[in-house]
């Protein structure tokens, strides 16, 4: 995003005035520029690519375990979750946590994004925001969907749902459902964030209460607006141990993948600012042949100039066959 901004820079007067108006981006001095590059576009760059994966997430998560209970139920029409349900998953149970990603997370600290300067290469070579990455992050949301429809329905499709020996009907199942889904998206929040605070706190938490606070408030609503979800926590899921297992062990459990994933990934092939979380946590930020065994590991090859160098490449055979054939 800066490479394309238009910048304007340490002009004064009514010049400085109007290359600030048409500008996108104006600092006052060069010195404020290294700042902006190195920290705020580096944080600015993660924070945009991590915003757009999570998004495939959660979205995935939800819309393929609505799938799956359609093809559960043979194409019927049978709709798994209530309408407000439906309408209300990407507005308060989910949105939220979002946003905090892209306003306060933070992968490295400022001192750090100034002393290795080399992470900003990560946004010139699209190493967060690649198709890899993407569908990465689908394939995550799949594994999730698939465990959570699954693990749900067999927990609670013929063993006795509550102590009357009831079964869990359409209505149980499909709240059941939900609640796991908000309850793992959140949980799968926590862990790609780098850096916490209380808001972001709030909000991951928060918004998993909401949703016990939302059933409970929709549910004493007359039968003819809340339809199959007219007390169904306060008088079927609360009350019923078997719900709250079930939450609690397929929500951690449809995170598994992603935790090993990432567990993986930092122990074997980190990429630079996980190598830079590693300096900080093992205190070796101020070791500098430490840190400059980071940085040679670090490098790797990418397509910035590639075209130049191409081009250059190829001028050079021009010139080395029209030096033949002068000969």
């Amino acid at each position: 995003m800066l490479q394309e901004a238009d910048i304007g820079v340490g002009i004064s007067g009514v010049e400085g005035m109007q290359a600030v108006m048409s500008s996108d981006i104006a600092i006052a001095q060069f010195r404020y520029l290294e700042r902006l590059l190195l920290v705020h576009g580096h944080w600015c760059y993660r924070r945009i690519s991590s915003m757009i994966c999570y998004f495939f997430y959660k979205n995935i998560t939800f819309g393929l375990s609505i799938f799956l209970y359609e093809a559960y139920a043979s194409f019927s029409g049978q709709p798994a979750y209530n309408d407000w349900f439906l309408s209300l998953y990407n507005v308060f149970f989910t949105s939220l946590p979002v946003i905090a990603l892209g306003v306060f997370d933070q992968d490295v600290s400022p001192r750090c994004s100034i002393k290795f300067p080399l992470l900003y290469q990560e946004g010139v070579q699209n190493a967060l925001f690649s198709w890899r990455r993407i569908i990465g992050w689908m394939i995550n949301g799949f594994c999730s969907a698939v465990i959570i429809f699954f693990f749900c329905t067999n927990a609670m499709e013929k063993q006795a749902f509550n102590h009357s020996g009831k079964t869990a009907g359409r209505g149980i199942l499909g709240a059941t459902i939900y609640t796991c889904v908000v309850w793992t998206v959140n949980i799968q929040m926590a862990l790609s964030i780098n850096y916490f605070t209380i808001i972001q706190h709030i909000l991951i938490w928060g918004s998993i209460a909401f949703w016990y606070i939302f059933m409970l408030a929709y549910g004493a609503i007359t039968p003819t607006f809340s339809t199959n979800a007219y007390k169904v926590f306060i008088e079927a899921l609360a009350p019923a141990p078997s719900f709250w297992l079930v939450t609690l062990f397929v929500s951690f459990s449809a995170v598994v993948p992603y935790f090993s994933f990432s567990a993986i990934q930092m122990w074997f092939f980190p990429m630079y600012h996980q190598m830079i979380q590693w300096i900080k946590q093992e205190g070796q930020s101020d070791d500098p042949e430490y840190c400059e065994m980071v940085r040679q590991r670090s490098l790797r090859p990418n397509t910035v100039g590639f075209t130049a160098r191409a081009v250059a490449r190829t001028n050079r055979l021009k010139d080395r066959n029209r030096n033949h054939s002068r000969y």
